[in-house]
C-alpha cells in the first residue's frame, strides 16, 4: 500500500488544552509517517473565521462554527473540549439572578463561539458586547458592562477575583439535556480525501494519548502558550477539557453535538446547516 503522504496546516489556540493535545505533534514525539504538520496558533474565534473560508486543512474550532461549515469540514471524534456539567459562566460584581440580566450588556468572547450560542439559548434578549476574552472580567470590574462570559481559565479564578457566578451554562445544558456540552472541536478539510482525513486524525488521537500519559512533560509545554496561568490552575483547566472525552468524544459527546446544534435550529440561530460528517478511525 502507498504511504499517505501530506502537508497539513493545524491551527489550534494557546490555551492550556489545545497546547496539551498538539505537543506530542509539535515535538515530533509520534510517528507522523508522511503527514508533515506546520502549527497555526491564534485565538479561537480568529480560528473560527478562518474556518469559514476552510483555510486550514485541519483545524481547532468552536462547534457553533462548525455547525455553519461542516460542508467542508469532517468532525475528528478525538480533540473535542466538552463540558460534562460544566462550562462558560457568566460572572457580574455581584450575586444576581439571570432574569435580571434580561436587555443587558455581557461582554462575549465572539459571536461565533459556542460560549455565545449557549448563553444565547439560555438567555435570548441581552446585548452582546464583543471583546477579547482575556478582557472580559476587566470590563466587568469597571462597569463597562454588565455581565461577562467567561471561558477558559476564567472560570477557575472568578471568585478568587471578587466576581460571582450567575449561571454555570454547561451545568444549564446537562439539566435540560441530561447531556455534555461540547465547546470546542477539531476539524479536518473534506477535500483532503478519506485517507489523508483518517490517517491525520488518528496521529491527532495519538499525540492526545501521549499527552495524558506523559502528561507533566505536556503541561510544561502547555504552560508555555499561557497568559501568566499559574501551574495548578492550568493543570486543574486542562484536567477539565482533556479527557476520555478527548480522546474519543464517543456517544454521549456525538449526542451532546447534535442536541446543541437541534437547538440552535429551532431557536433560529442556526438556518440550513450541512449534514454533520464524523471521521471514522
Amino acid at each position: 500500500m502507498a504511504l499517505v503522504k501530506a502537508k497539513i496546516r493545524a491551527g489550534h489556540s494557546p490555551d492550556a488544552d489545545d497546547a496539551f493535545m498538539f505537543y506530542a505533534i509539535a515535538h515530533e514525539k509520534i510517528r507522523t509517517d508522511g503527514i508533515t504538520f506546520s502549527h497555526v496558533i491564534e485565538d479561537i474565534e480568529s480560528l473560527n473565521q478562518r474556518a469559514f473560508k476552510a483555510d486550514l486543512e485541519v483545524t481547532a474550532l468552536s462547534a457553533f462554527t462548525f455547525f455553519q461549515v461542516a460542508d467542508k469540514y469532517a468532525l475528528m471524534p478525538c480533540g473535542a473540549s466538552i463540558g460534562d456539567n460544566y462550562g462558560p459562566m457568566v460572572v457580574a460584581t455581584t450575586s444576581i439572578y439571570p432574569k435580571e440580566l434580561e436587555g443587558k450588556k455581557i461582554a462575549v468572547p465572539g459571536l461565533h463561539t459556542t460560549a455565545y450560542l449557549a448563553l444565547k439559548l439560555f438567555l435570548p434578549d441581552f446585548k452582546a458586547v464583543v471583546m477579547p476574552f482575556d478582557k472580559i472580567l476587566e470590563a466587568v470590574s469597571s462597569g463597562e458592562v454588565d455581565a461577562g462570559l467567561v471561558i477558559h481559565e476564567g472560570q477557575l479564578i472568578y471568585k478568587s477575583l471578587g466576581f460571582h457566578k450567575v449561571v454555570d451554562l454547561g451545568e444549564w445544558f446537562y439539566e435540560v439535556t441530561k447531556l455534555p456540552l461540547p465547546l470546542g472541536i477539531d476539524a479536518v478539510r473534506k477535500n483532503l480525501g478519506r485517507d489523508v482525513m483518517r490517517k491525520t486524525t488518528r496521529i491527532l488521537r495519538e499525540s492526545i494519548e501521549y499527552a495524558l500519559k506523559h502528561r507533566d512533560e505536556a503541561l510544561m509545554y502547555a504552560i508555555k502558550f499561557g497568559r501568566g496561568v499559574e501551574v495548578d490552575t492550568a493543570d486543574q483547566f486542562v484536567a477539565m477539557y482533556v479527557n476520555d472525552h478527548t480522546v474519543d468524544m464517543g456517544r454521549k459527546g456525538k449526542e451532546g453535538l447534535l442536541a446543541l446544534q437541534r437547538a440552535a435550529i429551532e431557536n433560529g440561530l442556526l438556518k440550513d446547516p450541512a449534514k454533520i460528517e464524523f471521521v471514522s478511525m
